[in-house]
């Protein structure tokens, strides 16, 4: 059995400033430290940061007074920062900055009356905070859609003031798909000048596929909350790929694997290296399987710097 590993893989610089602030957090103000909603969307994480201290809520009357609060990657309401800011919280802002460059394409279209029309999943985090800044006072309307079968049925008023935003961790070839839909029947509307959909969602989009051109299973390593993760599997399983979304090496099923002579593995933007080399060891002891070297699709040097309150408080310099 031979693996290849796609590249890039793993943590992106979201997640990394994400996990980050709360590791740097706990350290200069010790636990508990609250966290609004899970950091990022990955168990391994999610309990590795429990074990230091960080408590993970879901509404902000469960913070205690005068408490140290930190927003999730994933971004919160503008009623939510409010709230909390009222409250005289300690308060750091987690939220990816690809997440705040949508927050505010959404709060100028609405401050300009435009409906906008958000191509994300219902239910999702991110889509709730971005939701929630948008502003229904100067008369538009926000439209949630989720597949390219829904742009038909959307009831426009003025379709010469419409945007549209998405969420960052769509599939790209689907996402283009409704974007064009859109494009096609309201041809005035207003999009992003860059596309929402994150570098890091794409590049990790581009690095599965070409591991479907020679692999016959795909293992992505991440958890199934987690949007990105869960768009990687897809995009293989569309490829005619055989494909399995896991947290860690302990969900591997060996008869997935009978017969194969090559395997593919990745891991979706909040999933650590450390899961991806369980996985291989995993592989190598029980098939004996061997890396193959796989050079990188793109190499990535983004890094994101640390909110500039945590920067003062600590001394820290970053970015």
């Amino acid at each position: 059995m031979k693996i290849h590993l796609a590249n890039p893989r793993g943590f992106c610089a979201g997640v990394d400033r994400a996990v980050e602030i709360v590791d740097r957090a706990l350290d200069l103000f010790g636990a508990p430290i609250y966290v609004r909603h899970e950091i990022v969307h990955n168990r391994f994480i999610v309990e590795s940061l429990r074990a230091k201290g960080a408590v993970f809520i879901e509404e902000l009357d469960e913070v205690p007074d005068g408490a140290t609060l930190i927003f999730s990657a994933h971004g919160v309401s503008r009623a939510i920062e409010e709230t909390a800011e009222q409250r005289g919280l300690r308060i750091f802002d987690a939220t990816c900055p690809l997440v705040t460059k949508v927050h505010l394409e959404v709060e100028r279209h609405a401050r300009l009356g435009r409906d906008v029309v958000l191509i994300g999943h219902a239910g999702h985090p991110e889509v709730e905070g971005t939701m929630g800044h948008f502003d229904p006072r100067f008369g538009g309307k926000i439209h949630l859609i989720e597949r390219i079968g829904e742009v038909d049925t959307l009831s426009i008023d003025n379709p010469k003031g419409l945007a549209y935003s998405t969420q960052t961790t769509l599939s790209v070839d689907e996402t283009q798909a409704i974007v064009a839909a859109l494009r096609a029947r309201f041809p005035a509307i207003e999009g992003p000048k860059k596309d929402d959909i994150c570098y890091a969602t794409q590049n990790r989009q581009d690095a599965v596929r070409e591991l479907t051109t020679h692999c016959e299973l795909i293992l992505v390593v991440g958890s199934k909350t987690s949007s990105n993760s869960n768009r990687l599997r897809e995009i293989a399983e569309q490829a005619g790929r055989a494909a399995y979304l896991i947290d860690s090496a302990r969900d591997i099923d060996d008869a997935w694997l009978t017969g194969c002579t090559r395997v593919g593995v990745t891991a979706g933007a909040s999933a650590p290296e450390i899961l991806v080399q369980q996985v291989l060891a995993h592989l190598a002891e029980r098939f004996g399987a061997v890396l193959e070297d796989t050079a990188p699709t793109i190499v990535e040097h983004m890094v994101f710097a640390l909110p500039k309150t945590l920067r003062k408080e600590t001394g820290a310099v970053t970015g």
